[in-house]
C-alpha cells in the first residue's frame, strides 16, 4: 500500500532553491534580477534567500529566462 498521503503528519522532504548560486555564479546582483524580470526587489530577495511562500509560475519563468536556466536548475527535490 502506497503510504504517500499528506493527511498523516510526517517527513515530506525538502526542495532547496539554488538561485543564489546561479545568480553568483553570473555575477548578478538581486537588483538587476528584479529589474530583468520585471519583479520588485523583495521578490528576487526572497527567490535569492530561498524563502519562497508561494510561487508564482510567472515569476519563476521570468527568473528562468533572465537567468537562462530550466527549473531543474534552481530547485531540487531531496526526501
Amino acid at each position: 500500500m502506497n503510504n504517500n498521503s499528506i493527511f498523516e503528519i510526517k517527513d515530506y522532504g525538502k526542495i532547496r532553491f539554488h538561485v543564489k548560486e546561479i545568480m553568483d555564479s553570473k555575477e548578478l546582483t538581486r537588483s538587476k534580477l528584479a529589474k530583468l524580470a520585471n519583479i520588485r526587489f523583495e521578490v528576487a530577495d526572497k527567490w535569492y534567500h530561498g524563502n519562497i511562500e508561494r510561487m508564482d509560475i510567472d515569476v519563476l519563468t521570468r527568473i528562468c529566462f533572465v537567468l537562462d536556466c530550466e527549473i531543474s536548475d534552481l530547485m531540487t527535490y531531496t526526501k
